[in-house]
């Protein structure tokens, strides 16, 4: 039997999933930059981020967040039943440093049925948080998932 996520009528609005942690390491930041392209000396230059209102090198925002989605991903709800991501917003409150530890938090928001596209969007809060128990990120992933297939 292949491994599903879940369909669009299975989600429920105030369902909460909650993810792994996960620590920011060094490696973590140089590889981003590497893959972007985003040498921004606050990320990459511990020197010049001594300079800094932060005092030290903070994680990318885009980082973070994408470490929150793939660790979403993992929780299996998305699993062969995501048609497509259709957006996000997100509030970058808190800085991220290295050796940070975070985790996601979701909570489904709301449900739209979308017959013509195979199922519904599904709109979920996200707050990522620190070891600490502080938001560092918020805002709203929509997704579009598939329908449950007649006879299932």
């Amino acid at each position: 039997m292949t491994p599903r996520g879940k369909y669009f009528e299975e989600y429920e609005v105030g369902a909460k999933m909650i993810t792994r942690a996960r620590t920011i390491t060094e490696a973590d930041l140089v590889n981003f930059a590497g893959l972007t392209g985003d040498y921004n000396p606050m990320h990459t230059d511990a020197e010049y981020a001594k300079s800094t209102l932060m005092g030290q090198r903070v994680a990318h925002g885009l980082l973070t967040l994408s470490y929150a989605v793939g660790q979403a991903y993992q929780l299996g709800f998305m699993e062969r039943t995501i048609l497509a991501f259709r957006s996000l917003e997100m509030k970058f409150s808190l800085p991220v440093y290295i050796g940070d530890t975070i985790h996601a938090e979701l909570e489904v928001l709301e449900k739209k049925e979308a017959k013509r596209l195979g199922g519904g969007t599904v709109i979920m809060e996200m707050k990522v948080i620190n070891q600490e128990g502080k938001v560092v990120q918020k805002g709203t992933l929509t997704v579009l998932v598939a329908a449950k297939p007649d006879g299932e």
